[in-house]
């Protein structure tokens, strides 16, 4: 079906029906599918119940899968655009805000705040704005490329894991004041970043997810794990060694101008 920027919330009355017969166990997975081409309005997807996966060939605007419920996001560019998809804007700000469970996989560039307060869902992107997995305080993000400055400010739970080709978000992009950043070396871990990667691609046909697997031994070590301090608490992991003094001079946000951003079309 298509759709434009002036339908809001699109699915979300669906879903309000699933809950009403259903409850919040909601359906299968993959019980209705729904493939949509264009521009959606805000909030794509809005509190989308478990079984109903919602398909976008095209972009989406802000708030894309808030309050995500169990459901399932696919958005990827026009399969006849001929421009990188990890190098351009794809969905709008605060995406998956409030989150509490499902998918989603994103064929390129979100806004500012993805994820914030993500409560419990999974998802890829591959790349995203200033203060990525804001507050978060469940669920898995996969970013396959580059993330504005203040990621992670105020997470307490979940997993992020980024891949920083650069080493730039390791020193100055990434909020360090609640989080531990890692390498991504446990065994489970890989698991989980190369199955989410993997469906990424099957879902989206992402050609950066195609690239990122046929290079795996020489990415691996590039991808770093965002490990939250009250995560680690509440696991029994400790805390890694702090850092030397002289590093703690630098801020963990950074002046917009001090910091190398990438350049985004679209």
């Amino acid at each position: 079906m298509p759709v434009r920027n002036v339908h809001r919330a699109v699915g979300t009355m669906l879903s309000g029906e699933i809950a009403r017969r259903y409850g919040s166990a909601g359906l299968p997975d993959d019980t209705i599918r729904l493939h949509f081409t264009g521009s959606a309005g805000q909030s794509f997807g809005a509190f989308l119940a478990k079984g109903v996966t919602l398909i976008l060939e095209g972009d989406a605007n802000d708030y894309t899968g808030k309050g995500l419920s169990g459901g399932k996001l696919i958005v990827y560019p026009p399969r006849e655009s001929a421009f990188r998809p990890e190098e351009n804007i794809l969905i709008g700000n605060t995406v998956l805000y409030g989150a509490t469970g499902g998918e989603a996989y994103f064929n390129g560039v979100a806004g500012e705040r993805f994820a914030v307060r993500n409560s419990g869902a999974m998802a890829v992107v591959e790349g995203v704005g200033d203060h990525g997995c804001e507050y978060m305080t469940k669920g898995v993000v996969v970013v396959l490329g580059q993330t504005g400055r203040n990621f992670a400010a105020g997470m307490t739970g979940g997993i992020a894991y980024v891949l920083d080709e650069t080493g730039q978000f390791s020193s100055v992009l990434c909020n360090q004041a609640s989080v531990d950043l890692e390498p991504v070396e446990a065994e489970t871990d890989v698991g989980v970043l190369r199955d989410l990667i993997e469906r990424h691609l099957a879902a989206t046909g992402s050609p950066r997810a195609r690239w990122v697997l046929e290079h795996w031994q020489q990415l691996l070590g590039k991808f770093v794990k965002v490990f939250p301090h009250e995560l680690k608490r509440v696991m029994g992991v400790p805390r890694k060694a702090a850092r030397p003094a002289a590093a703690e001079t630098v801020p963990s946000v950074v002046p917009a101008a001090q910091v190398e951003r990438p350049v985004l079309h679209g």
